[in-house]
């Protein structure tokens, strides 16, 4: 199927009006779930995803990239108007979206964000649609023992790659991988950190972990700080319109900072985030004006808002294509493919076209609706700031409950979830990230079964994975970031030279 008969195809499967429903709910969400600050996307999407139990894999993949980009574009509203992120993502966007607010420009500012973010998506998804091809073909020659190391090295990169904290990380990844041993081995029937408890058997529900990690830790650790201080000012349409100057500067940060998202999106272990910073710190490096950045240069609206657009779509190239999730949220995605029986690899585009295509095209559907409700229902999105932080947590707390028992009628699944919660948030206290427990935790079974297929294969000799060009590629790579990372460490903590 060549490309332009797959986007026929896909087409034809995002215009089916359930299709159209579940695109329109996600973005929708999405949008609401980004504009608030202290929940984000993956607590949203952790808490649909037991409703995607009930729903078409097709429909379930695209509501949940939905609710994904479509908190892109929230993010930025708080971020601009009142100095506090919706997502991590817009973080970067305060620096120049809050000062161009306080001069009475917020409107411009919001236009800029959402012109700047749809930009960033269409390149993002140029780019899913130019590469994924490619690398399914490429992915078809890959091995176990190649599947295997190229696991290990987004697990490595994921923890070592602008943290600053790599240690923490990657104790992280490795707890996330423990984890994901709980249960019954498939293969020689064993018992495995279960502790006696039959309900651990099939080991630990990934809606549980993820809905604990990042619904009912987001609310502990939120409510201390649930009060704002001020409240949003009133944007009308009139004050959307940008100057002629405006619009002057704003192509340029668009373009450089959808390719710059795209080519970080489409790496394993870096995201959005870090593309939304690198554009920021671009624009003002090669800026005629750097000092205008922080005052309220549309420039720092437009490229950081197009990177952490395109970056989220191309995020999708990894996870469909080679069934490596790139971040946290992308490991989300996975495990609803995977509990739809979906595998996404190389063979996805043969297998489940209709799938592949579909999500691809309703990207493209998706973001036209987010333009369309945004601009003129920006008013909407205001008042949802002046929503009191007391009346949602409740409301929230109730469908984390129903949602995990709905999923296997279990109530040591709401147990677990509160355990887990607490625990999530006592991590984020200590400073660990709860987002690469779930990356190991995913990632950590099919780690498992290639390598187990691997040394099969090779009757137990470890040096298969040095014997196979494409593994050993991989294991060097791997090899370099931890030899980088332990190379920082200690030029951090070595003493400075005397005189």
């Amino acid at each position: 199927m060549t490309t332009l008969e797959g986007l026929a195809y896909g087409l034809g499967v995002a215009l089916r009006p359930d299709i159209l429903i579940y695109c329109f709910l996600g973005v929708a969400m999405g949008t609401f779930i980004g504009v608030l600050p202290g929940i984000g996307a993956m607590a949203a999407i952790s808490l649909l995803l037991p409703i995607t139990y009930y729903i078409s894999p097709e429909a379930a993949l695209i509501m949940l990239g939905g609710v994904y980009y479509g908190a892109q574009y929230g993010g930025a509203v708080a971020s601009i108007l009142l100095r506090l992120p919706g997502t991590p993502q817009s973080a970067v966007t305060t620096l120049d979206g809050y000062p161009m607010a306080r001069q009475g420009r917020a409107g411009v500012a919001l236009f800029a964000s959402m012109v700047s973010s749809f930009c960033g998506s269409m390149i993002g998804i140029a780019v899913l649609v130019l590469l994924a091809g490619f690398l399914s073909r490429v992915a078809t020659s890959f091995g176990a023992a190649d599947y295997a190391a190229m696991m290990v090295l987004g697990l490595v990169a994921a923890s070592t790659i602008g943290s600053k904290r790599p240690a923490k990380a990657f104790a992280m990844v490795v707890l996330g991988l423990i984890l994901g041993c709980v249960g019954t081995d498939v293969n020689s029937g064993v018992q495995r950190l279960t502790f006696g408890q039959t309900q651990l058997l099939d080991g630990i529900n990934l809606v549980a972990l993820a809905m604990g990690l990042f619904g009912v830790a987001e609310i502990i650790g939120n409510i201390r700080t649930a009060e704002r201080e001020g409240s949003p000012p009133h944007v009308s349409l009139r004050q959307l319109l940008p100057t002629r100057d405006d619009l002057r500067r704003m192509p340029g940060p668009i373009a450089r900072g959808g390719a710059l998202g795209s080519f970080f999106g489409a790496l394993p272990g870096t995201g959005s985030t870090i593309s939304s910073f690198l554009s920021y710190a671009m624009e003002r490096r090669i800026a005629r004006r750097p000092d205008r950045f922080g005052e309220g240069a549309i420039e720092g609206v437009a490229g950081p808002e197009a990177a952490n657009n395109s970056a989220a779509i191309s995020a999708f190239v990894p996870t469909l294509t080679l069934g490596i999730p790139g971040d946290p949220i992308m490991a989300l995605m996975l495990g609803a493919l995977v509990i739809h029986g979906v595998q996404p690899g190389p063979l996805m585009l043969e297998a489940r076209p209709e799938m592949f295509w579909g999500l691809v095209v309703s990207f493209g559907i998706g973001n036209l609706i987010l333009l369309i409700l945004n601009l003129p229902l920006i008013g909407i999105w205001v008042s949802m700031l002046r929503i009191p932080f007391c009346w949602l947590y409740p409301a929230i707390v109730v469908f984390v409950c129903l949602g995990v028992y709905s999923v296997r009628g279990a109530g040591f699944d709401i147990a677990a979830v509160a355990v887990i919660g607490a625990a999530g948030y006592l991590l984020s206290l200590a400073q660990f990230s709860p987002a690469l427990l779930l990356l190991g935790f995913v990632l950590g079974p099919l780690i498992e079964t290639n390598l187990r297929r691997a040394l099969l294969i090779s009757r137990g000799d470890p040096m298969v994975f040095l014997e196979r060009p494409i593994s050993a590629v991989f294991v060097v790579a791997t090899a370099g970031l931890i030899v980088a990372s332990l190379w920082g460490a200690w030029r951090r903590i070595r003493p400075a030279p005397a005189g």
